[in-house]
């Protein structure tokens, strides 16, 4: 019976022993898991500033100093963007930079809840580059990566003002796609409202010349 009693205790020692190291080594587990989760979102896979905005500027115009400009948005233009959007812009001046024929916006688009940062570079009426500054949210932040945004590279507006290209959509940040596609098609159309009153005041300028050489 006493030979029982032990092997019986012996066991019970045995499984709770057994459990005591299954319980420690879930422990273990979840807190190296914790440590790899933050580490993952400190490299880039979370909300947060990205690239400033100098560090922006100097990628757009490696060779060069932009100069500041705003674009003051007329009627015509907050009728075509409620027009596009179905919604009026917030804003009534958009600030941008400009060197030749190249210009840099940097827009705020609602994702989800919080806005995203987006800064595009635009030339000769087509993106050459789109970068997200800031984001936000605590999903869709996998936008920032440049499989993602060099689909918009080269891309311009067709005839209905939409992206002259196919934008692939991600698994769980469809909102995020759609907020930099509105950004990318909105900085497209700025640059070719800014690109258009540029033409006017040549066209006014050269008439201008013309009628002087003409007077008596």
């Amino acid at each position: 019976m006493q030979l029982n009693s032990r092997n019986k205790d012996s066991c019970r020692e045995r499984k709770f022993a057994a459990v005591f190291l299954f319980l420690g080594t879930v422990f273990v587990s979840l807190i190296f898991s914790g440590v790899l989760f933050s580490d993952f979102a400190r490299a880039g896979g979370a909300a947060g500033e990205y690239l400033s905005l100098p560090d922006f500027l100097e990628r757009a115009f490696p060779d060069q100093e932009p100069s500041a400009g705003t674009l003051w948005l007329d009627e015509t233009l907050k009728q075509q963007i409620r027009e596009d959007y179905g919604q009026a812009y917030p804003r009534l001046r958009i600030r941008y930079w400009q060197s030749d024929k190249r210009t840099a916006w940097v827009l705020d688009e609602i994702g989800k809840e919080q806005p995203i940062t987006v800064g595009v570079v635009v030339e000769d009426r087509k993106i050459i580059q789109l970068s997200i500054l800031t984001f936000r949210e605590s999903r869709g932040w996998e936008v920032r990566h440049p499989f993602f945004t060099r689909q918009f590279d080269r891309l311009g507006l067709d005839g209905s003002q939409r992206l002259s290209g196919h934008i692939d959509s991600i698994t769980g940040a469809t909102l995020s796609v759609r907020a930099v596609s509105k950004v990318a098609r909105l900085a497209l159309l700025f640059d070719q409202s800014l690109t258009s009153e540029e033409l006017t005041s040549e066209e006014l300028a050269v008439e201008s010349t013309a009628l002087e050489g003409s007077a008596p």
